[in-house]
């Protein structure tokens, strides 16, 4: 891992700090856009948290100093920020002003059960949410603990509980 690390800083290290940023937006992109998406299925919503996420990326990158990979760093810094606002927010009462598109409707029973699932997942709190998250997206434990600041036998531990308080929701 500290190869790659090693790689990706000798890679954009030849490239001004703007180049670098575009170079690593473009890459990660993906991950960004799917951290934000868990907190949020309002594309306005999550257009705004993926622009706060950036900003953060941005003030933060010179402190990156490749102890851990890229990615997880992009990671930490876009659940920390999608966290963070969403603390905000649940703080402050809002009404929205239109839900005249729904994005999951579809008529095939996949959409229907990851519909279901992303409505369970919506209940489950900040941290457990994060924690689905990653898994939901492959990553190791190990991975998953350097994300969120966990043990990879807690994350384990977590997981196997979390899995489980999702089989007992109802959507």
């Amino acid at each position: 891992m500290r190869l790659i690390n090693k790689r990706y800083k000798k890679k954009t290290q030849t490239m001004d700090k703007e180049q670098a940023f575009e170079t690593m937006v473009r890459e990660h992109r993906t991950t960004i856009y799917t951290v934000c998406y868990m907190f949020s299925n309002d594309p306005d919503e999550v257009s705004d948290l993926f622009q706060e996420v950036l900003a953060n990326l941005w003030k933060g990158m010179d402190r990156f100093e490749g102890r851990s990979d890229i990615k997880t760093w992009i990671y930490r810094v876009s659940l920390n920020t999608c966290i963070s606002i969403d603390r905000k927010k649940k703080r402050r009462r809002t009404v929205p002003l239109s839900m005249s598109v729904n994005l999951f409707e579809a008529g095939d029973e996949d959409s229907r059960q990851a519909e279901m699932l992303r409505k369970r997942i919506a209940k489950l709190g900040p941290f457990d949410r994060a924690i689905i998250l990653l898994w939901l997206e492959n990553m190791s434990y190990d991975e998953i603990g350097a994300v969120v600041g966990i043990t990879a036998k807690n994350v384990s531990v977590r997981l196997y509980r979390i899995k489980e308080q999702l089989k007992r929701m109802s959507s």
